[in-house]
């Protein structure tokens, strides 16, 4: 085998390997779904405090979102399930960095951001923890 065949090679299992991680995560949460399965870990927070933090119920989210039941998704964790997109440019973004070999950075956002971040994951925890069943 050449060089450039070694090269060639590598350079495709470099750009098929997230690809295939995220293709593998995928049919495990479609294999063993969490609610059948105590293959996930629990919450912390859940089990000692009886609170839901902000990402309780995300495993299940997102196997119900696999499974093409949005409503189901929204109802286990709707803060995960509006942040997908955010998260799936980042990854693509992230994707072609690694791909094209570029550096990669965290992204660089405004306090104001940040804030306004952990401002809604707050609102969010406090509204799904009260007794009204709205999440």
């Amino acid at each position: 085998m050449t060089s450039a065949t070694r090269g060639r090679m590598a350079n495709t299992m470099r750009a098929v390997a997230p690809m295939a991680l995220a293709v593998t995560a995928a049919a495990i949460l479609m294999r063993f779904p969490p609610e059948q399965s105590s293959l996930y870990p629990r919450c912390p927070i859940y089990e000692y405090l009886h609170l839901q933090c902000p990402g309780c119920g995300a495993t299940r989210a997102l196997a119900a979102l696999l499974r093409g039941h949005f409503s189901d998704a929204m109802r286990c964790n709707a803060l995960v399930i509006l942040l997908l997109p955010v998260a799936a440019t980042y990854s693509a973004l992230w994707y072609y960095s690694f791909v094209e070999r570029k550096a990669i950075r965290w992204p660089q956002l405004p306090r104001v951001v940040i804030y306004g971040g952990f401002g809604i994951a707050t609102a969010f925890t406090i509204v799904r923890n009260l007794p009204l069943q709205l999440f």
